[in-house]
């Protein structure tokens, strides 16, 4: 009989796994991907983020909602932890000018490669390909593994299961069939689909580098990129919430060039130019823009100013749950009691993106995965003494 079974190998699983087996318990880690650690390693294509470089007043603000559980698990393991941890691990870190933290590497394979030798070396028994399919009538926690079905009756259990983007990653969200007292997960981080007109075909796949985007009076500045399926990019994630919560948006095609300064220019006469041309010479507005442009603000006004400001984003909505970078729902910290154990399931903890709250893009993500895993494997060490 195993001492600890951790669900999940992703970051939150992996912390409360080391967390368990450092201070001698018997750990059992199960995951029902033939690898552990997918998303994690998807994350690292594009530069592994592991943590933001923020005071944790303004850190807690990005994590919403903020309950008391993962308010205490952030203040326990907040961004400075993160490095340290990361550089015990063998990968040191910078810090970027906007106060993202990543590894020297930018990858994730060697900082996942390092943490699961030392789970090996404290002892954590990996299985792979077992998936977990919820309890019997006795309370025994059952998989379904290539070996046939595995029955499993640990004295302490940590889940760890993810969120519902990504499934083929292995976030599916199937675990809510099993534990039902949860929010209905919704797109987190994700583009908006946009039908667009024939002429956008050609800047499919284009960056717009520096653009303004507004949201409830709110204004940010970020990149987007066209794609065939709609906007995605950094800048659009950073105010995706607000938009699915159906804030209208948006964008500055010029946010360095003032109201005033815009009218001014555009007071030269066109003579023969075509518009595109015109606007190319006298605002050196680049082609991607004036499609922008062309696609949401025809019939054009007589003052164009106002609208290369202030031009509005017509969408269809997120794009599906299943593309988003993260999930918003899951479960209730109101079943959990605050150091994350289930109230039906005494001995149960949960941790990581499974659970109800939500956060930017930016290293807010991980970090709090990392925070939670860390208090519901240390919690669960707890209960078992």
């Amino acid at each position: 009989m195993t001492d600890a079974l951790v669900i999940g190998a992703g970051p939150a699983g992996l912390m409360a796994a080391e967390m368990l087996s450092q201070v001698g318990h018997q750990v059992t880690l199960a995951d029902a991907m033939p690898s552990v650690g997918r998303k994690f390693l998807m994350a690292g294509k594009s530069g592994l983020n592991l943590t933001k470089a923020a005071p944790m007043p303004a850190f807690r603000a990005a994590v919403d909602p903020c309950p008391p559980a993962l308010t205490q698990a952030l203040d326990a393991f907040g961004p400075d932890d993160v490095i340290a941890w990361a550089e015990n691990l063998g990968e040191p870190v910078f810090t970027g000018s906007t106060g993202r933290v990543f590894p020297k590497t930018l990858k994730a394979s060697p900082l996942l490669r390092a943490w699961i030798a030392k789970l090996a070396a404290q002892n954590v028994v990996l299985h792979t390909k077992w998936r977990w399919t919820g309890w019997d009538t006795r309370g025994t926690t059952v998989f379904e593994t290539p070996d046939g079905q595995i029955n499993m009756a640990p004295r302490v259990t940590v889940l760890a299961l993810g969120g519902a983007s990504w499934a083929r990653l292995g976030s599916n969200g199937q675990w809510a069939q099993w534990i039902t007292d949860t929010q209905p997960f919704a797109p987190a981080n994700m583009g908006f689909q946009v039908d667009w007109s024939p002429h956008m075909t050609r800047h499919f796949g284009t960056p717009i580098k520096g653009i303004g985007l507004y949201v409830n009076g709110q204004r940010s500045r970020g990149e987007c990129i066209i794609s065939e399926r709609g906007l995605e990019g950094g800048g659009i994630y950073a105010v995706s919430r607000a938009i699915r919560e159906g804030a209208a948006l948006t964008l500055d095609l010029l946010p360095d060039w003032p109201l005033t300064k815009l009218r001014a220019a555009l007071a030269k006469p066109r003579g023969k130019a075509s518009l595109s041309t015109y606007l190319r010479k006298t605002l050196r507005l680049d082609p991607v823009r004036f499609a922008l442009l062309s696609e949401w603000g025809r019939p054009f006004p007589s003052d164009l100013a106002p609208l290369l400001k202030n031009l509005p984003v017509l969408h269809q909505g997120p794009r599906p749950l299943d593309e988003a970078i993260s999930t918003a729902g899951g479960l209730r910290f109101s079943a959990m009691n605050d150091s994350l154990m289930l109230h039906s399931h005494p001995g149960v903890f949960c941790a990581g993106e499974m659970l109800d709250w939500e956060a930017p893009t930016g290293g807010y993500l991980i970090t709090a995965c990392l925070a939670t895993g860390r208090l519901a494997g240390r919690a669960a060490a707890n209960h078992l003494r």
